[in-house]
């Protein structure tokens, strides 16, 4: 009843290799082996599979200044107060958030966001982090959908207690721990519902 395409590890070339060999199973595996691989690959493809969906809804949504709005509705959720730059020149950051009501606790945070195509290099987390002081805020944020080049993924260990980087999955991941607390008009826009399945470690 549910039709699907398992792509990972080359599946359907597998496949065909094994029609092609009457289905043949390698000497040094038996069926269950084979069954059990499959469904495991099956499983992982699944999980991809939704975050694709869920990512390629986000970015034709919220592509551009849009980003910035699902980005500051997550910190809202967390319990931030925020502030957003208006569309256009930002100084630096694209949202500003604390803790309190009033948004005058702390933590004090700095809050840049990129959509753009490729992975973001180092020049925008210097940026960022010259930003934090400008502001006199606590910590950084770095979203980038796009994903990060090694020259920023480098900086990590050294930015540990100052900077946060976020790709496409940990937004979704994000989304799902909070979505019950986003607004109705996000909601709109990315109507998703929790699914539970038995775990493949289940006996």
């Amino acid at each position: 009843m549910t039709v699907c395409k398992i792509h990972r590890n080359n599946a359907e070339e597998r496949i065909n290799e094994m029609r092609k060999n009457d289905w043949y199973v390698p000497e040094n595996k038996n069926v269950t082996e084979l069954v059990e691989e499959n469904e495991e690959t099956a499983s992982i493809d699944l999980e991809e599979y939704i975050y694709d969906q869920i990512s390629e809804r986000i970015i034709q949504r919220f592509k551009g200044h849009k980003m910035e709005t699902l980005i500051e509705e997550i910190l809202k959720a967390k319990g931030f107060t925020t502030y957003r730059s208006p569309e256009g020149a930002d100084n630096g950051v694209d949202i500003l958030a604390a803790s309190d009501t009033l948004g005058f606790g702390a933590p004090r945070i700095c809050v840049q966001v990129k959509t753009s195509d490729t992975p973001l290099d180092r020049p925008t987390l210097d940026q960022l982090i010259g930003t934090m002081s400008n502001y006199s805020a606590d910590y950084g944020l770095l979203v980038s959908w796009s994903g990060y080049k090694s020259s920023v993924t480098r900086e990590i260990p050294k930015q540990f207690f100052k900077v946060r980087l976020w790709d496409s999955k940990t937004v979704i991941q994000q989304i799902f721990e909070n979505y019950e607390k986003l607004s109705d008009d996000i909601k709109k826009e990315i109507p998703i519902k929790r699914v539970w399945m038995l775990g493949s470690e289940a006996e």
